[in-house]
């Protein structure tokens, strides 16, 4: 059922829970352009106030007048507007609560995947610190090039949502995936990610990831292979829940999505310093740090000259923190990581009695495509009844859903 009859009464199904919204469609040059304007009037019929705004090439596929008329404001497309007005990506980019793109071009894709910023649409992503969706089109074996792929991987570990394209007509006269999704269906899509609060809205939530460098000297230091990938899943899912994210993190490579408030650090004791701090304040704290357990008793503070083939450095314990939020801990949740080589089951509930914590993630190091800078884990949670819950290998963003549910779970399960 997807007539104009079915257009016409989709909108007003949804209008409570869109009503508000302040939303940003962001149309770039495909075929598919032709298609937002269907979104923009199911959109408006919703409630949702639209701001629309193009890329050069999209001019080329729809009229600015007609997305005017469907959106009830002017079409943005340039830095500046009529008469040389300043038309303020970052101002445009803080008062959305949704960025959407559709149809989403190979070109942009690859644009936003590598943070150029030569169009203001892609200047408001760059600022943006509200939810992203993405509806990808194009041509099949343009979807299928490896590139493509390895954008696609990137936006999707920054915590993007990516609604895949479909199989279909093409603009090539080909048959094949690539295809933009129907605009009804990615109304459907944008009505489940801003329609209904996340499940911990209201919700004070701190996580730590990735490892900690320990100095030794000026260029030397103790750390680990950790990449904070992990904590980094579960600091945007909790997010995308509601939950206000205080997310502490070590030495890497990856960021968390820009509503994850990211307090960066490098040694454990500033760890500890911050997670003190910011303990006493949530109602949830998640321990995915890789935290280095020695670190030098004495820094040098010039480089070590290797003056002979023999050299003895004196480790002193770091601080536990997990331990020492254990001892703190009142009303909060706290959970815990286990990375065991061995007896992972019996280590893990160990760990769990002896730091005070109300569950615990526990995984195995070593296993194939899984664990320490990998894109997927395989965990078994063990709750405080000494219950463990095994989950199948996953990629660590599904994995992060299967703890906030957990955690969900057993949140409501502590305050019925």
């Amino acid at each position: 059922m997807k007539g104009s009859l079915f257009l016409d009464i989709l909108p007003f199904l949804f209008l409570s829970m869109l009503k508000g919204k302040k939303i940003i469609l962001g149309i770039s040059g495909g075929i598919a352009a032709y298609k937002s304007q269907t979104l923009t009037r199911l959109l408006v019929k919703a409630g949702a106030e639209v701001q629309v705004i193009l890329t050069p090439n999209a001019t080329a596929f729809v009229t600015e007048k007609t997305l005017s008329v469907l959106s009830g404001k002017p079409i943005l497309k340039n830095f500046f507007g009529r008469n040389k007005v300043w038309n303020n990506h970052v101002l445009l980019a803080h008062q959305a609560e949704l960025l959407l793109i559709a149809p989403c071009t190979a070109n942009t894709l690859a644009k936003m995947a590598s943070g150029i910023c030569d169009n203001l649409l892609l200047a408001v992503y760059l600022s943006t610190k509200c939810p992203i969706v993405i509806a990808p089109a194009m041509d099949e074996d343009m979807w299928n090039h490896f590139t493509t792929k390895k954008n696609i991987e990137t936006l999707q570990h920054a915590g993007y949502y990516i609604l895949p394209p479909q199989k279909g007509a093409l603009a090539s006269g080909l048959e094949g995936e690539g295809r933009m999704m129907e605009p009804e269906d990615i109304f459907l899509e944008v009505t489940n990610q801003l329609g209904k609060p996340g499940r911990f809205t209201g919700k004070k939530v701190l996580i730590t990831a990735g490892p900690t460098w320990e100095e030794i000297d000026p260029v030397r230091y103790i750390g680990n292979r950790s990449s904070g990938k992990m904590g980094i899943a579960i600091a945007n899912q909790f997010a995308k829940d509601g939950a206000a994210v205080d997310l502490i993190l070590g030495p890497g490579n990856y960021s968390p999505l820009p509503s994850v408030n990211c307090i960066r650090i490098e040694s454990a004791s500033e760890m500890f310093e911050h997670c003190t701090s910011l303990f006493k304040f949530c109602d949830i704290a998640i321990l995915a740090a890789a935290v280095a357990d020695f670190k030098a008793e004495t820094y040098q503070p010039q480089k070590i000259k290797k003056e002979n083939n023999n050299l003895t450095i004196t480790l002193a314990p770091n601080v536990d923190i997990l331990k020492e939020l254990g001892k703190l801990k009142q009303n909060q949740i706290l959970v815990g990581f286990a990375l065991e080589s061995e007896n992972l089951t019996e280590n893990a509930k160990k760990k769990l009695k002896a730091k005070n914590l109300d569950f615990i993630v526990a995984n195995t190091v070593g296993e194939e495509n899984s664990g320490m800078g990998k894109d997927f884990n395989k965990i078994t949670i063990i709750d405080d009844q000494l219950v463990s819950h095994p989950y199948p290998a996953k990629s660590k963003n599904e994995i992060s859903l299967d703890i906030s549910e957990f955690t969900w779970n057993y949140l409501n399960k502590k305050n019925p």
